[in-house]
């Protein structure tokens, strides 16, 4: 049997997602999804809302603003990725990097410690909406400055939160461990959006 059609739902699923790295994984576990047009959400939260659950509401206001894509057999799946590290004694926020020295301040802050990549997911149809999030535990050794500002140099990590991927070279080099999902950081907790998929009513 092809691997590639045990898809983990009859539905069509509508990956309302602009990361490359959200493709690779969706594909893993479905071969049937598409892209949809991408609509522009106002991704601002509120000030005092507790950091680990701003991607879980962000991933709801992105499955909002592609709700009407939605017709019957299909599923739509969004997702957002932050960074979450305790720094000064108060959890900061990490989100994608606007610049060069704004993506190497991020590594540096990352340096030497432990921080939490939070994941989360909203799937929905015409029949509901379910979100979760996932977290997971990623230890850092510390980092050379000029080495932090030539892996931005040259991996241009401005689309991910936190400044980094942990499939390139500053997982393999610089990444102690991880407690939870590898995926996950990656951008999708795979294994849980295959389970609640399984399960999702449409």
């Amino acid at each position: 049997m092809d691997l590639g059609t045990l898809n983990p739902t009859a539905a069509h699923i509508l990956l309302a997602s602009n990361s490359p790295r959200r493709r690779e994984l969706m594909a893993m576990i479905s071969s049937d999804f598409s892209i949809p047009p991408m609509r522009d959400v106002d991704e601002t939260y509120p000030t005092d809302m507790d950091a680990a659950m701003v991607p879980e509401y962000l991933s709801k206001l992105k499955s909002e603003a592609h709700a009407s894509l939605l017709a019957p057999g299909m599923i739509l799946l969004t997702a957002d990725t932050g960074v979450i590290v305790n720094a000064d004694g108060r959890n900061i926020m990490l989100g994608k990097p606007k610049d060069e020295d704004q993506a190497v301040d991020m590594l540096m802050t990352l340096s030497g410690r432990e921080h939490h990549v939070v994941t989360g997911v909203t799937i929905a149809s015409l029949a509901g909406t379910e979100s979760f999030s996932e977290t997971t535990a990623v230890h850092f050794a510390d980092l050379d400055p000029d080495l932090a500002r030539e892996y931005v140099c040259r991996f241009r990590p401005y689309d991910k939160a936190g400044a980094y991927g942990i499939q390139e070279w500053i997982g393999a080099a610089s990444i102690r461990r991880i407690e939870g999902s590898f995926y996950n950081v990656m951008g999708l907790p795979v294994h849980q959006v295959y389970r609640r998929l399984l399960n999702f009513k449409y």
